[in-house]
């Protein structure tokens, strides 16, 4: 049986998962944002601080891993900055049991930094070059395991899981599904790739790290997709300043890897996606404990108020002219 929730994962388990390995610890185990998996910092006697992953029970194959830590690799050997596993006798994926859980884990080296700053166009011109330069690499060959984004995975799926969530307050489900249902159905109209590559998959601020340029860290959610998925998250602010900010990104990607224009239309239809698959993912994970004190936020009238109004003006969004190069 899955331990969906971590229970298992107790300090001392970690410590026995990492001795097996010939990690041994210096320091206490500092844990890091991350609610998907769970993710500790620590200094080890070698004097190096590293990081270890231990992926959640039953969400990824091995197969899969393998690609995610194989692609890590390939950015690695072409001298791309992003935290990869380290090999261990040769292997980056390593197993512990805990009773009938299979604990998952990889090991890697701890990177520092400031975040990146979105509206900072110096830095974006950098984001855009080393984006460029990942998807260069990434044309090589698609994945042969790891899913892609695609209408089912990320709207259909959680329609059905948010029309049996509790966590919906029953007097707000009708008007939420009244917004949500045509934001589904525009969105999956409007959604339509004609090529696709491997893609970091979750590339926002978050997941970028700033000294001296970029370091691209938690490659997790990689899978194929459309070029613009590894690009839109970086936008903020108005309109107009969307507008520079693409112009900046888009022209220093293309010193790299060239970019179909016709992708600038997949951005509100990716916007609503992550939107939608947001919700069902808090909605998902509401059993393990860790959510309920992350998201307490999520079980509250406000918040479904909140998302109605998002819907909302996500739709508008969707129904607008998408962004052009060159404004």
């Amino acid at each position: 049986m899955t331990d969906f929730s971590f229970s298992g994962l107790s300090p001392d388990t970690i410590l026995d998962a990492l001795e097996k390995q010939g990690i041994f610890l210096q320091s206490g185990l500092l844990a890091l944002n991350s609610y998907e998996n769970r993710v500790y910092q620590f200094v080890a006697e070698d004097g190096q601080r590293y990081v270890a992953k231990f992926y959640r029970p039953g969400r990824w194959t091995d197969t899969q891993i393998a690609e995610e830590h194989s692609f890590a690799k390939e950015l690695i050997d072409n001298d791309i900055p992003i935290a990869a596993p380290i090999a261990i006798a040769g292997e980056t994926l390593h197993h512990h049991q805990v009773d009938n859980t299979d604990y998952r884990f990889a090991l890697f080296p701890s990177v520092g930094g400031r975040q990146f700053e979105n509206d900072n166009l110096d830095q974006l011109e950098w984001m855009g070059r080393f984006i460029g330069r990942i998807h260069r690499v990434a044309q090589a060959k698609p994945f042969a395991h790891r899913p892609s984004i695609d209408v089912a995975s990320y709207l259909d799926e959680p329609r059905a899981i948010l029309s049996q969530s509790t966590l919906l307050p029953e007097h707000l489900k009708t008007a939420f599904f009244a917004i949500l249902d045509p934001v589904i159905n525009t969105t999956k109209a409007a959604y339509t790739t004609q090529s696709t590559l491997r893609l970091h998959g979750d590339c926002h601020p978050g997941n970028i790290l700033w000294r001296d340029g970029p370091t691209f860290v938690d490659l997790d959610d990689c899978r194929m997709g459309p070029a613009i998925q590894d690009l839109w998250m970086m936008l903020s602010g108005d309109r107009q300043q969307q507008l520079l900010q693409l112009d900046t990104l888009i022209e220093a990607y293309e010193e790299f890897h060239s970019f179909d224009n016709a992708e600038l239309a997949l951005i509100e239809p990716l916007r609503a996606m992550r939107m939608v698959h947001y919700m069902a993912w808090l909605s998902k994970r509401w059993q393990d404990p860790a959510f309920p004190r992350a998201f307490p936020w999520f079980a509250e009238d406000k918040y479904w108020e909140g998302q109605i109004l998002a819907l909302k003006e996500q739709l508008s969004a969707l129904n607008e002219a998408p962004l052009k190069l060159g404004f």
